[in-house]
C-alpha cells in the first residue's frame, strides 16, 4: 500500500505520532510519503522530552521515507530548506493521487 500522511500541525505529540504511524507502516513493507504543510514545516524545531520528534524522523528519513515540505509555508516562515526538499501544491496533489490511502494530521 502506499500511504500519504499530510501533518498541518507543530504540536509534539501529533507530530511524533503520525512519524510513529509511517516508520511502522514502512516497517510493515509499505510505501509512506510524508508532506509537511503550516506549522508542521517547523518540524526540526519541535522539542519536548515526553514526544521525541527528531528521533522519529531520524527514524523516517533514515528508512528512506518520502519527506516533503510547502516551500509557501518555509517562505512565510522564513525558514529554508531543511531535512527535506522545498516542495509545491503540485508535488502534494501528485503524491495524494499515487497514493491508496491519505491521512492528514493536525
Amino acid at each position: 500500500m502506499k500511504l500519504a500522511i499530510i501533518i498541518n500541525t507543530n504540536d509534539a505529540e501529533k507530530t511524533w505520532n503520525a512519524l510513529r504511524l509511517g516508520n511502522t507502516a514502512m516497517k510493515r513493507g509499505h510505501e509512506v510519503g510524508i508532506f509537511l504543510m503550516g506549522s508542521a514545516v517547523e518540524i526540526e524545531s519541535i522539542h519536548d522530552p515526553k514526544f521525541d520528534v527528531a528521533e522519529a524522523l531520524a527514524a523516517f528519513i533514515g528508512a528512506r521515507g518520502n519527506l516533503l515540505a510547502c516551500g509557501t509555508c518555509l517562505k512565510s516562515r522564513q525558514i529554508e530548506s531543511g531535512v527535506c526538499p522545498v516542495s509545491t501544491m503540485v508535488q502534494l496533489v501528485e503524491l495524494i493521487e499515487n497514493s491508496d490511502k491519505v491521512i492528514s494530521i493536525g
